[in-house]
C-alpha cells in the first residue's frame, strides 16, 4: 500500500495506495472538521485548490449530526462529496482537549459533550464503530494526548494504556471490516506513537505498536505546548524505529517552516487547521511570508496577494479588494483567504516532492526555510 520512489537523507518521497485513490507524499490533509473547510469551501473546491486528502472529526461528526445518520446517507464521501481519501481523527484529541469534566478509566473515557453537556463514553471500540460508521478511507486508534510539559509517571502510564487501547481497536477493526453492512470493509487503522517529550517512552512505544503491523503510524501528543527544538528532538528520537514501508504522519504540524524540518526529518503525512485558522483572521501565507491583510498598507494595493502564486485567489482579486472585504465583515474575504492558503500549503507540499523527485531537497529547504517562516 505505500511504496518510497526516492530518499534524500531521511527525506521520502513515496506513493501511498487506498480504496480511494492514491496520495503521493510528502502530502498535507485539509481538515475539514465537520465535513466541511471552515470559511465556505466546499469539497467541490478542494480539487482545485489540489488537495489530496480530506480529514474530518470523529468526535465532532459523531455528536453532529450523529455517525448513525452519516451512515444512513452512505458515508463521509457521500455525504460531503470528497471522492478521494478521508482521514478521520480518533476523537481523543478533543475528549481531552474539549471536555471539561472527563474520567479516564482503562474501559475508555467517559466525557460530557461541548455542546450540550450530556455524557458520553468512548473507547477503542466506541470510536473504531464511530469511524466505520463514517466510512472513511483510514481511521486512527483512539488514544490519550497529554498536554506538555507532563510528568513522566502520568505521560508513562498514559503511554501504556494507550497501547493497550491500540489493541483493542485493532480486534474491533478487523472485526468490524468483515462484518455484513460495513460500508467500507477495506478501512486502513494508523497506531499513534504517545510519550509526551520524553525519548525513552517515544521509544518504547514505538517499538510495541510496531508488533501490530498496522497500516500507517502517526507520532502524536506533539505541537500542544513544547517548543519547536523539543518537537524535532522528539521526532529524531521515534524516526529510527518506525516502520521503513509504513507511512508516517505527524499530527496536527503546522507551520511552514516546522513542516520543512520534518520532512527532512523522515515525515510523510501532516494536518493542521493553520491554513484556514489563520486565513480567517486575514494571515495569508506567501512565499515571502506570511501577510496580513488587514494592515492598512494594502487598502491601495492592486497587486494579487502573492505574485508568485498561481491560485484562483491570485488570478483574480488584489490584495487592495480582500482588505476591504476583511474590513467591511464580508464572508468573501474570509473565503478567499481560505483558499488562498489551501492552495498555498498542497503548492508547498508539491514542491516538496518535485524536490524531491529532482534530488534538490535540500537545496528548496536552504532556500526556502528563511522566507516562508518570516512575517511580513
Amino acid at each position: 500500500m505505500f511504496r518510497i520512489i526516492k530518499e534524500e537523507g531521511s527525506a521520502r518521497r513515496g506513493e501511498l495506495t487506498t480504496p480511494h485513490g492514491t496520495v503521493q507524499t510528502p502530502a498535507f490533509m485539509n481538515v475539514a472538521t465537520c465535513g466541511a473547510i471552515k470559511g465556505g469551501v466546499s469539497a467541490l473546491d478542494l480539487k482545485d485548490l489540489k488537495c489530496q486528502v480530506q480529514l474530518c472529526n470523529t468526535y465532532h461528526l459523531h455528536l453532529r449530526p450523529g455517525d448513525e445518520t452519516v451512515r444512513k446517507l452512505g458515508g463521509l464521501q457521500k455525504f460531503t462529496r470528497w471522492d478521494g481519501p478521508i482521514l478521520t481523527d480518533s476523537g481523543g484529541f478533543q475528549v481531552f482537549s474539549l471536555a471539561k469534566l472527563r474520567n479516564i478509566t482503562e474501559e475508555g473515557v467517559t466525557f460530557q459533550s461541548h455542546i450540550d453537556g450530556h455524557s458520553i463514553f468512548m473507547g477503542p471500540e466506541e470510536s473504531m464503530r464511530i469511524q466505520s460508521n463514517l466510512a472513511s478511507t483510514i481511521a486512527m486508534a483512539f488514544d490519550e494526548c497529554v498536554k506538555n510539559p507532563a510528568e513522566y509517571d502520568y505521560a508513562r502510564a498514559s503511554c501504556e494504556r494507550t497501547v493497550r487501547w491500540l489493541y483493542r481497536a485493532k480486534a474491533e477493526m478487523d472485526r468490524l471490516n468483515s462484518s455484513p453492512g460495513t460500508l467500507n470493509k477495506k478501512q486502513m487503522l494508523f497506531g499513534i506513537n504517545q510519550g509526551s517529550t520524553y525519548g525513552d517512552l517515544r521509544v518504547a512505544c514505538m517499538r510495541r505498536i510496531n508488533e501490530l503491523d498496522l497500516d500507517g503510524y502517526a507520532i502524536g501528543g506533539l505541537a500542544v505546548g513544547e517548543s519547536a527544538e523539543t518537537m524535532y528532538r522528539v521526532i529524531e528520537e521515534v524516526e529510527p524505529e518506525m516502520p521503513r514501508g509504513k507511512p508516517r504522519y505527524l499530527m496536527g504540524v503546522g507551520k511552514p517552516e516546522n513542516i520543512l524540518e520534518a520532512v527532512k526529518r523522515g515525515v510523510d503525512m501532516f494536518d493542521c487547521v493553520m491554513p484556514s485558522r489563520n486565513a480567517r483572521h486575514g494571515h495569508m501565507f506567501t512565499w515571502d511570508g506570511c501577510r496580513n491583510i488587514m494592515n492598512s498598507k494594502y487598502a491601495l494595493d492592486e497587486s494579487p496577494v502573492d505574485e508568485k502564486c498561481g491560485c484562483p485567489v491570485c488570478r483574480n482579486f488584489s490584495r487592495a479588494y480582500i482588505h476591504h472585504l476583511f474590513k467591511s465583515g464580508e464572508m468573501l474575504g474570509m473565503r478567499l483567504a481560505v483558499m488562498h492558503n489551501i492552495y498555498f500549503y498542497n503548492t508547498l507540499f508539491e514542491k516538496i516532492r518535485d524536490s524531491l523527485d529532482n534530488n534538490s531537497f535540500n537545496g528548496f529547504f536552504n532556500d526556502n526555510l528563511p522566507l516562508i517562516s518570516r512575517r511580513i
